[in-house]
């Protein structure tokens, strides 16, 4: 008899499973060697998440009937990065999720080439097929770590004018992707003058390590915060914040249909120094992220 019911549990379990799908929206589901991928319709969002449920977990949402428009403010705020380089002939980017930066980019910087990095192949596949991500001559994807790829790039001595590290999961980041090392590496790799803009944590644990870590590699950097927080760190000295704003005002055509208003941008610009002096650095030897990231 307990077994019958144990059993009749379970069904209900997985009949209110399958339910749970359905009333999610869900358009599509498959598991990659790395994790579950959903994708997911709702109130005219089409959304790349990586965990059931809704909110912070999302990756990626386009809204469909506004595909131009970006529907987080991080990535608003990492596109933003053009005020400090407004004509980057070469970008790369750390993380794909769905393409929208990429794609925003490809759009406002035809003649730019467009390196991106994805570990996980399905998510490239995903992003092609639901969320309209194109390669061409000028956008190749490459599948791999992406700490891999900057060494390979370090050696080949390529150099880029732009480089964009999203390689956030809601909670987590790659350790191997926070340290002061990677940073020196990823630094290593930019042209004089060169831009770096990172989707960081705004509220964990890890806050002032990441933030000591990005000083001790770059120095002074710009801090942008709203539900995430972007760095915008920069090869040599930092561009000066009038001329951020009045570059910010300059590609309002670019930026406006994209959801990104200059004044709200220019108001995010802080170099506020909110950690303290003695926050410990991350290093390869030292990472625990899965200690510090509590909230």
């Amino acid at each position: 008899m307990a077994m019958r019911a144990a059993v009749a549990i379970l069904s209900v379990v997985f009949l209110l499973a399958a339910c749970d799908d359905t009333d999610a929206g869900v358009i599509h589901s498959e598991k990659s060697l790395y994790r579950n991928i959903l994708v997911t319709e709702n109130d005219g969002l089409r959304c790349m998440t990586f965990r059931r449920g809704q909110g912070q977990n999302r990756q990626t949402c386009t809204n469909i009937g506004d595909p131009d428009h970006l529907v987080f403010p991080y990535t608003r705020m990492m596109l933003g990065a053009l005020a400090m380089r407004p004509d980057p002939g070469s970008i790369l980017i750390i993380g794909l999720g769905g393409g929208t930066l990429p794609m925003a980019l490809r759009d406002i910087l035809p003649g730019a080439q467009i390196d991106v990095v994805e570990l996980d192949p399905a998510v490239v596949k995903v992003a092609k097929e639901f969320f309209g991500y194109k390669e061409d001559e000028a956008l190749q994807t490459y599948t791999g770590d992406g700490r891999v790829f900057v060494k390979k790039a370090i050696i080949e001595n390529t150099k880029y004018d732009l480089i964009m590290l999203d390689a956030f999961e809601d909670e987590y980041i790659p350790e191997h992707l926070l340290t002061l090392e990677f940073l020196q590496e990823v630094k290593s790799l930019l042209a004089p003058g060169g831009v770096v803009a990172a989707n960081t944590f705004s509220s964990s644990g890890l806050y002032p390590h990441e933030s000591a870590t990005y000083e001790a590699a770059f120095g002074p950097f710009y801090n942008l915060k709203s539900t995430n927080r972007v760095i915008w760190a920069q090869e040599g000295a930092l561009v000066d914040q009038d001329i951020i704003a009045s570059t910010a005002k300059s590609l309002e055509p670019h930026l406006k249909p994209r959801g990104v208003d200059a004044g709200w941008l220019i108001n995010l610009v802080s170099r506020k120094k909110d950690w303290p002096d003695d926050t410990r650095v991350l290093t390869d030897q030292y990472a625990p992220s899965n200690i510090l990231n509590e909230r």
